[in-house]
């Protein structure tokens, strides 16, 4: 498995973020959503990667840089073609340790409270993440589940 940084311009990561930025504003309600589409996810502050697997996209990540220590991960998307298939761990394993090698000693995360989200709240208990009170811009919202992992 090798990782590529900020290859927004790939065919098929602008069409796996695209999907996955309109996909997760149907099932959001608004005010609800915070999904970064890629001019978002072109900002400074944040580092993105897209995981290949023999020339096939597996999915993606990001780390955005909420300060220097503390990182909140963003857009982790499978492909179709590799969900179900424990891939959504190895892209949190990869962005974990690209933390690390960055310095990001706590991660925050969040996440959607409803039934569509709940593998993700899974993964993300999986690896140890804990429920944590709203960070930074984002406010209570029975819709928004947040978490957090020191890592």
């Amino acid at each position: 498995m090798k990782s590529i940084e900020n290859n927004f311009d790939n065919p098929e990561v602008n069409e796996l973020l695209t999907k996955h930025f309109i996909e997760l504003r149907s099932v959001s309600p608004e005010g609800s959503t915070h999904v970064l589409d890629i001019p978002g996810l072109k900002e400074k502050g944040i580092k993105f990667w897209s995981l290949w697997n023999n020339n096939k996209l597996i999915g993606c990540g990001a780390l955005k840089f909420l300060t220097n220590e503390h990182g909140e991960f963003k857009s982790i998307r499978v492909s179709d073609k590799f969900r179900g298939k424990g891939y959504g761990s190895k892209i949190i394993e990869h962005l974990i340790f690209k933390a690390k090698s960055l310095e990001v000693k706590k991660i925050s995360v969040e996440t959607g409270a409803g039934n569509f989200f709940s593998p993700a709240r899974k993964l993300f208990n999986k690896f140890g993440f804990k429920k944590c009170d709203p960070f930074a811009h984002y406010q209570d919202d029975p819709n928004s589940c947040y978490f957090s992992l020191d890592i």
